[in-house]
């Protein structure tokens, strides 16, 4: 699992500035394309971005470097006196890394993607943007910043898996490690974590139309609407009864049903004589449905969970879709009759949620282009180990987890089976949070976390 030794000429260019009681350093370093050798035919290095807060009289303090959720999410950018940031910066100088291939860490598109050769070398190329490539990236950046001397580590969702394979790749550089909501199964195909991640999403939408009962049917009146009439969202793109589906993802969120609930506010008017969706409504649907700004979350999805001990993911959440009837949809050709049967049936309507499928690499104008690469990383069975069982049973790094028994996207029993996998790690379990309780309830969620350790 080690990574390749490679030379990588890393000089660190570094702008300071003040802001608001703080020092804010812009870092910019190299590292390789591919530490692994997956991608052999072609070498180069990528240009990495971090930013570190230091507050005044904190110079001193001992370092944390926090790994964004997504995956393809940039580091957020975040005012240091705000937000979770503003707790974290009361124990530590915080670096926040942007992911290779997100923010300003040598951004990927359709366009550089493909300029990569064959199908399966972008395949092979978009393999050294997981988990263990960044890991590997931040080792570069520790060594630069401060030489041998290991740093703390805090992990949001994905950020969490970076942090898990952080222990089990290059446990020397970490001298502490925190997690929200990111605790992944070390050994399980994909399906098995989409079979937990289906139940608790409709667990969410049964929550969520208990609170909004009007927007139920609402829901369906737009999904058997859209089945029937062609509408089409701001960039020209077909809005399908599937794709409205998809909004489901917010409902993860702690006040994600509210996002919802809000974002089918009067949906409906006649035009010319007829009901048609709103214009604005379709606006607001096309700005949360968009993934312009976040290519590789579709992109690489699923294959944050593949290793080769599972093999390939094979459209995962498509195929576990077909075991939750509550979540099957006609086609459209088929009209408002398969959504009316499945109502007849007694299934309430279903929003899904963390599932990315076949039809967003051709509804979403942004990732058309991706489609065939999608489908070749869906099939590619040749992925390295992420994690390892034995390095996480002899752990020796402090380490502490917040679990959510209502993560909608990181399942609760699969994290509380790692959490019994790493050695020393102490699990901070709450019944009523959700996904973004970092966010929510960031002090809490950080001090417990510091004192665990």
């Amino acid at each position: 699992m080690a990574p390749i030794a490679r030379d990588t000429g890393t000089d660190m260019d570094t702008r300071t500035h003040r802001i608001d009681g703080h020092i804010m350093m812009e870092h910019w370093f190299r590292a390789p394309i591919d530490y692994f050798g997956a991608f052999p035919t072609k070498q180069g290095t990528l240009s990495l971005f971090a930013r570190e807060y230091v507050r005044d009289g904190n110079d001193r303090a001992p370092r944390l470097v926090f790994f964004q959720g997504g995956p393809g999410s940039s580091s957020s950018r975040l005012m240091p006196t705000t937000s979770w940031l503003n707790t974290a910066l009361d124990h530590y100088r915080v670096v926040l890394l942007d992911q290779r291939g997100t923010g300003n860490s040598s951004p990927l598109d359709y366009e550089a993607v493909t300029a990569y050769g064959t199908l399966e070398e972008q395949a092979a190329y978009l393999s050294c943007f997981r988990q263990d490539s960044i890991v590997a990236d931040a080792e570069i950046l520790r060594r630069a910043l401060q030489g041998d001397k290991p740093w703390a580590a805090l992990g949001q969702s994905f950020g969490g898996f970076c942090v898990t394979n952080y222990l089990s790749q290059a446990p020397e550089g970490l001298s502490k490690a925190f997690i929200t909501g990111g605790l992944p199964s070390l050994d399980l195909h994909a399906d098995e974590v989409y079979r937990r991640t289906y139940k608790q999403t409709s667990k969410r939408n049964r929550e969520f139309f208990d609170r909004y009962p009007h927007d139920e049917e609402t829901a369906w009146y737009i999904a058997t609407h859209l089945a029937d009439v062609e509408e089409t969202l701001p960039d020209g793109t077909r809005l399908t009864p599937a794709r409205f589906r998809q909004l489901g993802l917010v409902l993860g969120y702690s006040y994600g049903m509210e996002s919802l609930h809000f974002l089918l506010d009067d949906p409906v008017w006649n035009f010319k004589g007829q009901r048609r969706l709103r214009p604005q409504f379709l606006q607001r649907v096309g700005e949360v449905l968009s993934m312009a700004s976040t290519p590789l979350y579709a992109v690489l999805q699923e294959a944050i969970y593949a290793q080769g001990s599972t093999g390939s993911t094979g459209w995962s959440a498509e195929r576990v879709r077909a075991q939750f009837p509550e979540f099957s949809l006609p086609p459209v050709a088929a009209g408002g009759t398969g959504e009316v049967d499945l109502r007849k049936e007694g299934h309430g309507f279903r929003f899904t949620g963390e599932h990315i499928f076949r039809a967003h690499f051709t509804d979403d104008l942004s990732l058309q282009g991706f489609a065939e690469l999608a489908d070749t990383l869906a099939f590619k069975t040749d992925w390295p180990e992420l994690y390892s069982p034995a390095a996480l049973a002899h752990n020796e790094v402090p380490v502490a987890a917040w679990i959510y028994e209502q993560d909608m996207y990181v399942p609760y029993e699969l994290s509380m089976k790692t959490a019994e996998s790493i050695q020393g790690l102490v699990p901070i379990v709450h019944e009523t949070l959700h996904h973004d309780a970092l966010r929510t309830s960031g002090r809490e969620a950080l001090e417990q976390l510091f004192a665990a350790v």
